[in-house]
């Protein structure tokens, strides 16, 4: 995929964001798996501290899981996000995206998210996308790339 179908999606906060975004701006759509896990803490973290440089650099930032939106609002609210969580309890931004994928962990298979990172133009191009990401210093280089646009 290398144009995204513009699409409305429920987030927190009570908004219903548009991808592309309708205001000029770029997003970083992170994917991950379950909201308040370490890993997914530690990451929502990191795009947190960094916030302010990514709005610099004329992007916003959601993150999208399948929790529903009241998980959504208390991890948002314990980790004091700036930015709004998408709920897509359904798939839909999983499957269009294709993150949504069997899984293997301590022997077991499963379907479940690839934290996986996208930045889409106000286009709705694909300027750049991570997958299987690794949480360790995986912000810095969305940044970096973000401030080269």
């Amino acid at each position: 995929m290398n144009k995204v179908q513009p699409i409305t999606c429920n987030a927190t906060s009570n908004l219903s964001i548009s991808i592309p975004d309708t205001q000029g701006r770029n997003i970083v759509l992170y994917f991950y798996p379950k909201d308040a896990t370490p890993g997914c803490t530690t990451e929502g973290q990191d795009f947190r501290d960094s916030h302010q440089a990514f709005v610099d650099a004329n992007a916003v930032i959601y993150g999208v899981s399948k929790d529903d939106l009241k998980k959504h609002e208390r991890f948002k609210a314990k980790q004091e996000f700036p930015f709004e969580l998408i709920s897509d309890e359904e798939g839909e931004l999983c499957e269009a995206f294709g993150v949504w994928q069997l899984k293997k962990f301590m022997g077991r298979e499963y379907m479940g998210i690839v934290r996986s990172t996208f930045i889409i133009s106000p286009e709705g191009d694909i300027l750049k996308s991570w997958d299987k990401v690794r949480v360790k210093g995986h912000v810095d280089e969305v940044l970096e790339v973000a401030q080269s646009l």
